[in-house]
């Protein structure tokens, strides 16, 4: 491998006891203390999960959605959908949309799609999280929701993350009372170094240690949540506590693709990253990716074709599969990208596209424990800050989900009763052998997926470390703007010689977070420099076995007598 064009910012962990990363290192400390008790990866998950609900609160909540990858000990591999959907009583034509064509297709009139509680979806993150603890999780349900019970009622400090969040979104916060109260005390961003508490959402919390997922889907928590958002005036909403209530999880089969003899798993329809990845990474493997060499302008303008290829294909046939007929198996089979080989260009045409919308504002997390359980998930509540308001009383921040559907009637991304929409999402993970490699996945929107995708280009063509392989610049394009990070600015001359319009980016997506499994057990985990990403790693463990607790005597002066 040639010199790489940009270094290392962070550096990685190692142990063989468990591995945690996530993007805020209090979600990190959370599992940590839950592997350390002696919790499966998927009780830190879950108790990571909902810690990262108080320190990013901008970005996850209880009231959201997302996905989590599974991959149990004896080497099954499994995907929780507790993605956000459309309540019972929507139609294609609640929202008035602001125009019919690109770029702000998407857009509705009072931003009711994205604003307050006309825009909020029927949540899954707490039915997910909850479903999966009673199934593979060990310790009480009570000692994974405590660290996060904790940050909420004892506080904690603001990062410089957390206040450029808040001043980022502070005219819509001022909106409601109930959030700019915390958030804007005194009517100013929470400045980084302060303590922030939380002391409603603690109580929420202590409510969902004793009645777990009903409190809020059916429970005290879902009445308020409901009632707010009936009463919501203007932009009052359509969930309510019956929709809470009847909301179901969906355990759905993974999607399995291969790439230059490793095996890529991922998650299927709604999720478009298992489908798109084993597709793109297929059209890549007749190519010579390592002759090319990393960051060059050759294998990026081959890269920014293949995700183009990637993201027509996705915008032709991509949905919520009780809803849409996506082609899976063709999608992902070497049989299609060799047909499509000949939609590789040499000189690119940039054109304008009909795309969909997804926030960047997501968190993902990575977990590992020493028994070969690994969760790799990914969840939100859409929007910076979701909704933008807080249920009185509760603490809990609602999603904006109902901004990720078309406001046009007769699409295929139209508002409907039950209805979930495409999300980039990727938890991945790649195998060798049946024996797990990589485990990986970040936010960042219609970013995630083109970033995973490169990630392992990285590992498998490039041959990089896991730290290298997730920090190295990214490309992005749906076929129109080519987006480069700033380290690959030099070959912007090149590529735009070879057709395409490019912008230098600060960054591509969002903060990468990953685990490898090394074939003699030893596990590494990284974290990127786009978020807080923080590692901890378990090692040392128990005893050995025999040990005594005095061992300046001979065994035989322990006797009795």
């Amino acid at each position: 491998m040639s010199q790489l064009p940009f270094s290392c910012e962070k550096t990685p962990a190692l142990g063989s006891g468990g591995m945690v990363v996530t993007n805020h290192p209090l979600g990190t400390a959370a599992g940590y203390e839950i592997l350390a008790a002696g919790g499966t990866a998927v009780d830190a998950a879950v108790g990571a999960m909902l810690a990262l609900c108080v320190v990013e609160p901008m970005m996850v909540g209880i009231a959201g959605g997302g996905l989590a990858h599974i991959r149990l000990s004896d080497g099954t591999h499994t995907v929780i959908d507790g993605l956000a959907h459309a309540a019972a009583s929507t139609t294609p034509d609640i929202y008035d949309p602001v125009s019919d064509t690109p770029p702000n297709h998407m857009e509705t009139r009072n931003r009711r799609s994205a604003l307050g509680a006309s825009a909020v979806a029927v949540p899954g993150n707490l039915a997910a999280w909850c479903e999966m603890h009673d199934r593979w999780g060990k310790l009480p349900f009570a000692d994974v929701i405590e660290p996060a019970i904790r940050l909420a009622e004892r506080g904690f400090i603001v990062t410089p993350y957390l206040e450029g969040a808040i001043t980022e979104g502070a005219e819509d916060l001022a909106l409601d009372r109930a959030i700019s109260d915390l958030f804007l005390p005194g009517g100013a961003p929470c400045p980084a170094g302060s303590r922030l508490v939380q002391g409603d959402f603690a109580q929420s919390l202590r409510l969902i240690a004793q009645e777990g997922a009903a409190a809020l889907h059916g429970g005290a928590l879902g009445a308020a949540m409901a009632e707010r958002i009936a009463t919501g005036g203007d932009d009052a909403g359509w969930v309510t506590q019956d929709d809470l209530a009847r909301y179901k999880t969906r355990e759905r089969s993974v999607i399995h693709g291969t790439y230059r003899s490793f095996d890529i798993i991922g998650p299927p329809p709604p999720a478009s990253s298992g489908v798109h990845i084993a597709q793109m990474l297929n059209l890549l493997e007749p190519h010579d990716v390592a002759r090319l060499g990393f960051g060059s302008a050759d294998g990026l303008h081959l890269l920014a074709e293949v995700l183009r290829i990637g993201f027509e294909d996705r915008r032709a046939a991509s949905g919520d599969p009780d809803f849409i007929d996506v082609p899976v198996e063709k999608l992902i089979s070497k049989a299609y990208a060799e047909q499509s080989q000949s939609r590789l260009r040499d000189v690119a045409a940039p054109t304008p596209v009909r795309g969909g919308y997804e926030s960047h504002d997501t968190t993902h997390i990575t977990v590992a424990d020493g028994e070969g359980n690994v969760v790799s998930a990914t969840h939100t509540i859409n929007g910076l800050f979701g909704a933008r308001f807080v249920v009185p009383g509760t603490g809990i921040i609602p999603n904006n989900y109902m901004m990720n559907f078309d406001p046009h009637p007769g699409r295929a991304l139209s508002v409907a009763p039950g209805k979930r929409v495409p999300t980039s999402m990727a938890p991945m993970m790649i195998l060798k052998n049946g024996a797990l490699r990589w485990a990986l996945g970040l936010p960042g929107g219609l970013r995630i997926f083109p970033s995973a995708f490169q990630t392992i280009v990285n590992l498998i063509d490039h041959g990089m470390t896991l730290q290298q392989a997730i920090e190295a610049p990214r490309i992005w394009t749906e076929g129109h703007d080519l987006e480069i990070e700033k380290p690959l600015e030099p070959q912007a001359d090149a590529l735009r010689a070879r057709g395409h319009s490019v912008r230098v980016m600060p960054h591509v997506g969002g903060g990468m977070n990953a685990i490898a499994r090394h074939p003699d057990g030893t596990m590494e985990g990284a974290a990127c420099w786009r978020a807080d990403g923080t590692v901890a790693a378990l090692g040392g463990g128990r005893a050995r076995p025999g040990v005594r607790f005095w061992p300046d005597r001979a065994p035989e002066d322990t006797k009795p007598g």
